[in-house]
C-alpha cells in the first residue's frame, strides 16, 4: 500500500531524514521507533504533505505521490492523528467528529458518527461537550476518531501514548488491536517500543534520520543490547 524509497527531508541544510526506505502492506500494522530526534514525525510529516522532501520517492497505491500537498493526501486515503493530537478545543467533540469528515460524502457521515461511538463508546458521553474539557486519554480517542472519519485507507498515528497515564496507555495499544483486527492499515510512531513490538506485525528502527533496523518484534527484540542500543532509553 505504501512504499517510501530513499526519502530524504532537510530543515535548512540538516537533513533530518536521510534515504529513508520502509514498506507497509494493505492490512499490517507497522511501527517506527527509536530515541528522540531521530526522524520519526519528520517521515510521517513527509508522507503526509506537510514537509517536502529533498529526495527520493512516496507512493501510495501504486501511485507517485511524493510532495503532494495534504489536503490531497488526505482526500488519496492517507490520515494522520498528529502528536499532541491538535484537536480543536473550542469545539465540542461532535463538532471535531464532523470535521473529520469533511471529505466523506455527508450521507456516509452519520453512519460514520455511529462507527466512532460503537469504537470510542466513552466519547458518546462527551458529544456536546468542548474538547478542552476533555482528560488527555479522551482527547487522545477524539484525535483518532476524528482521523477515521475521512475513512483513510492508511491512518498513521505519531506518539498515541505520550504523555498518558499507564492506565491509559493500556486503552491505547487496546485500540490500535482492536483497528488491526478490523483489517485496518497502521503507520504507528510509538516510544513505548516493547508495547508497540507486541501490536505491530513488523517495525522500523530509526536513529540519526535513518533507518538502522527492520523486522518482527521477535527479531528486532532478540537482537538484545543492538536492540538497546538502536532504541536507547525513554524513547520517544
Amino acid at each position: 500500500m505504501l512504499e517510501i524509497d530513499g526519502l530524504t527531508t532537510r530543515y535548512g541544510s540538516i537533513s533530518a531524514l536521510r534515504d529513508a526506505s520502509l514498506t507497509v502492506g494493505s492490512g499490517e500494522v507497522v511501527g517506527l521507533i527509536g530515541p528522540n530526534g531521530a526522524g520519526k514525525t519528520t517521515l510521517m510529516g513527509t508522507i503526509a504533505g506537510l514537509l517536502k522532501p529533498a529526495a527520493g520517492s512516496v507512493r501510495f497505491e501504486d501511485r507517485n505521490v511524493t510532495g503532494w500537498a495534504p489536503d490531497r493526501m488526505l482526500r488519496a486515503g492517507v490520515a494522520l492523528v498528529p502528536e499532541h493530537r491538535r484537536i480543536f478545543t473550542d469545539l465540542s467533540v461532535v463538532e471535531n467528529l464532523r470535521l473529520g469528515g469533511v471529505t466523506t460524502p455527508p450521507r456516509e457521515r452519520s453512519e460514520l458518527l455511529d462507527e466512532m461511538v460503537e469504537l470510542f463508546p466513552s466519547l458518546e458521553e462527551r458529544w456536546t461537550t468542548s474538547a478542552g474539557y476533555l482528560s488527555g486519554g479522551e482527547a487522545q480517542q477524539l484525535a483518532i476518531a476524528r482521523a477515521l472519519m475521512s475513512r483513510p485507507r492508511l491512518l498513521m498515528m505519531d506518539e498515541p501514548s505520550l504523555g498518558l497515564a499507564p492506565v491509559l496507555v493500556d486503552v491505547v495499544f487496546e485500540l490500535i488491536a482492536n483497528l488491526a483486527s478490523r483489517g485496518r492499515t497502521l503507520l504507528v510512531v510509538e516510544q513505548n517500543a516493547t508495547r508497540m513490538l507486541d501490536v505491530a506485525d513488523r517495525a522500523y528502527v530509526l536513529r540519526s534520520g535513518e533507518v538502522v533496523a527492520e523486522g518482527t518484534g521477535d527479531e528486532l527484540l532478540g537482537q538484545g543490547d543492538l536492540f538497546e542500543t538502536f532504541v536507547g532509553t525513554g524513547n520517544g
